[in-house]
């Protein structure tokens, strides 16, 4: 797609097969992959920060394979995640649990550098761990709202665990003293992030518990508690390990962005599955315009009224996009660009493909396996991701229904897109193959058919899941 995937892309598919992940570096050390995607050597990806134009940091290389001890968590199918023998049993655990609940954020977790994979994996267990709460329904209010609320004070209480959960994912609060004692081992700096975005969040979640999405602001500040303190949260990480400068961190705005985009599309696409489990979350400011119940968007005879509803939401969705380039554009790291961008262009894509789609309202809408793996091995550098939003915002272009009620709003956030993806007018050409890009195409075709199963696999929840 973009110009070179480089070979940031043929990492992850060696770690799979036999090795285990690169040694941290120093605050600006190696970079390994990320977002599912691995970064074993660049050509030099440029990305544009504040000051001005640098290279992606590039990893330094990995000891000998004789010395490093290798293994999977579990079997079959084969893990993307791969722990070193040195980890403690209780971080083990860890991963176990992460790669448990879900196989891509093991793969793009697994892919950070140095200690701020451990940190990254922490804080995904303990919103899994809150999440669970939330969403048990067997859990009555009297009990859950304290719970959500004083979550964040669980993480300080080594023996506190909830062991009448009936979630899928209930491992998570049943052996919560071993995550909390990873967070209580986690350095202070990272300790006091992932206490702050898991109080904040529990508030909201409590929040909303009782309380519908009615106003375009309630779904903004809905999405920001689910998803927005998420990209908050990684992104203090992210400076915080030293790996990205400062101002990534302190910029909320910008990062709240970042998962708000994300969390958009999964409501978007899942319409109809939630609908069919009884859960609304498209404000009611908007659907109420098309139709006197959500639910009556389902109808055959409201098809028309429901593509339009829908539309309007996606160019509520686009107007996040040039906070997310400005975001990505000042990230240093190669392994936490490609843990960032990956799902912005999944997100991306998985919207020009609803876009003024009725089968949203039939079924389910995905991108191609293909199409995902593509997307995840492309998008591995700054002017390939703008190249790749840039043909996924003229993909709805060409779409955009004249007699669509948002028509005039969308092609201005389009006009909006086009000029921070493009400020040059022209197409970045993504059909130019470099040498390095050859290389690596010659390097996955002698790979095994059995990783890129799993590939596929990881980038199919990216398509199918709520997650961020």
């Amino acid at each position: 797609m973009a110009s070179g995937p480089s070979k940031a892309a043929t990492s992850l598919f060696k770690r799979t097969l036999a090795l285990s992940p690169p040694r941290a570096g120093g605050a600006a050390g190696g970079s390994g992959p990320g977002g599912g995607c691995s970064s074993c050597c660049w050509a030099g990806g440029r990305v544009r920060s504040a000051s001005g134009p640098h290279r992606l940091q590039q990893p330094q290389a990995p000891p000998p394979l004789a010395s490093r001890g290798t293994r999977f968590l579990s079997a079959p199918p084969p893990s993307v995640l791969l722990l070193q023998d040195s980890l403690s049993d209780s971080l083990r655990r860890c991963y176990q649990y992460l790669n448990q609940t879900s196989r891509s954020f093991a793969a793009v977790i697994q892919a950070l550098d140095g200690e701020l994979r451990h940190a990254v994996c922490i804080l995904y267990l303990v919103l899994r761990a809150l999440d669970t709460i939330e969403d048990d329904m067997t859990i009555n209010l009297e009990t859950k709202v304290p719970m959500l609320h004083n979550f964040h004070s669980y993480l300080y209480q080594p023996d506190w665990k909830y062991m009448d959960s009936n979630e899928k994912d209930k491992q998570v609060l049943e052996d919560f003293p071993t995550i909390s004692l990873e967070f209580r081992n986690l350095a202070k700096i990272y300790r006091d992030v992932i206490a702050d975005i898991c109080h904040k969040m529990g508030l909201g979640m409590a929040e909303f518990l009782e309380k519908k999405v009615d106003s375009e602001k309630e779904w903004d500040q809905y999405c920001h508690y689910v998803a927005g303190l998420v990209g908050i949260g990684l992104s203090q990480l992210f400076s915080a390990s030293k790996l990205e400068d400062p101002i990534v961190g302190q910029d909320t705005e910008l990062a709240n962005s970042l998962g708000v985009f994300l969390q958009k599309v999964n409501i978007i696409r899942d319409y109809l599955e939630d609908e069919l489990e009884g859960r609304e979350f498209w404000p009611k400011e908007v659907w109420s315009k098309y139709a006197k119940k959500l639910s009556d968007l389902t109808k055959p005879e409201n098809i028309d009224k429901a593509v339009q509803c829908m539309n309007e939401l996606i160019t509520n969705a686009l107007h996040h996009v040039p906070d997310v380039l400005t975001y990505l554009s000042r990230l240093k790291n190669q392994s936490v660009f490609n843990f960032c961008a990956i799902p912005q262009v999944m997100a991306i894509a998985t919207l020009a493909a609803c876009y003024n789609n009725q089968q949203v309202f039939r079924g389910v809408v995905k991108i191609r396996k293909g199409q995902a793996v593509t997307l995840m091995m492309d998008a591995t550098n700054m002017q390939a991701v703008k190249a790749i939003m840039y043909q996924y915002v003229e993909e709805i272009h060409q779409k955009i229904p004249s007699t669509d009620p948002s028509s005039s709003k969308i092609q201005q956030i389009i006009a909006s897109v086009r000029s921070v993806s493009l400020p040059s007018g022209a197409l970045v050409s993504r059909t130019h193959y470099s040498p390095i890009y050859l290389s690596c195409v010659m390097l996955l075709a002698a790979l095994s058919w059995q990783y890129l199963s799993t590939v596929s696999k990881a980038a199919e929840e990216y398509v199918h899941t709520g997650e961020n």
